[in-house]
């Protein structure tokens, strides 16, 4: 009996300590989906936008860019860990409809832009767009989406800006992960943590943050904590049973737009 109980407990820790290992090397590829796809401007409608070549100092990353009408500012959107930003198409349509510019571009490694993914390549790829953006002379507006809201609130840390609006914010990537596997010391094993909690407290920009209680990917918990963190807290913005990815269809771009007229 203890010999049975003895190679249980072998087998478990065997196993754990299996699923830390794969956890530990195959990191990066559950926190990031690139993907290899994008949609060609050319087929769609986004006014005014063209091909935006941004230079990061050590390869080019890429974007579409529509500058604004009537002195409105300009929207610098920081996307999610799927896919490419092109996808999103019809969001940057209303955004410049509505006369804002845009800037949009995939980080390294997601389909428009070659290099790997990682943090630090992220962290500085958002930096140089903001450098990029800065030089067309408008106010910007950081937006930034799940994934998003880490370089968003980084570069709201380190440059200044208009406004900071984080859409479906975490704490930190480290944090989601820790409450979805709490068995795991993912604190330790992550390499990509997005400390949110910690930047924003350097961020003077006034903050939106929107968020949805029934979001599953990332708790509602985190908005409120982000929001509650930021020294220039404006707007949290709640949507009962928002999912997600069901904020835009709720009203977030006229939330946004009133937030930008009075702050």
């Amino acid at each position: 009996m203890q010999k049975k109980i003895l190679w249980g407990l072998v087998f478990i820790a065997s196993l754990y300590s299996g699923v830390l290992l794969f956890m530990s090397t195959n990191q990066r590829n559950m926190q990031y989906a690139p993907g290899s796809k994008a949609i060609a401007l050319e087929n769609v409608a986004v006014p005014r936008a063209e091909i935006a070549t941004i230079s990061t100092g050590y390869l080019n990353v890429y974007g579409w860019y529509a500058p604004p009408l009537d002195g409105k500012p300009t929207i610098l959107y920081f996307k999610g860990n799927e896919g490419s930003f092109s996808k999103e198409h019809a969001k940057f349509a209303e955004i410049t409809n509505d006369g804002y510019g845009l800037l949009a571009f995939d980080y390294r490694g997601f389909p428009l832009s070659p290099g790997k993914i990682n943090q630090d390549n992220i962290l500085n790829d958002s930096l140089a767009a903001f450098d990029w953006l800065a030089n067309k002379g408008s106010d910007i507006i950081l937006y930034g989406r799940s994934l998003g809201t880490g370089p968003a609130t980084y570069v709201a840390s380190k440059r200044d800006a208009k406004a900071l609006i984080l859409e479906t914010p975490f704490t930190s990537a480290a944090d989601v992960a820790a409450e979805r596997y709490p068995i795991f010391p993912v604190e330790k094993l992550f390499k990509d943590k997005y400390e949110v909690r910690e930047w924003i407290k350097q961020v003077q920009e006034p903050v939106f943050v929107g968020h949805g209680t029934a979001d599953k990917v990332i708790p509602v918990t985190h908005g409120e904590r982000v929001f509650a963190l930021a020294p220039n807290a404006k707007q949290l913005w709640i949507v009962e049973n928002g999912t997600h990815g069901s904020l835009w269809d709720a009203g977030l771009w006229q939330q946004i737009q009133a937030f930008a007229l009075n702050n």
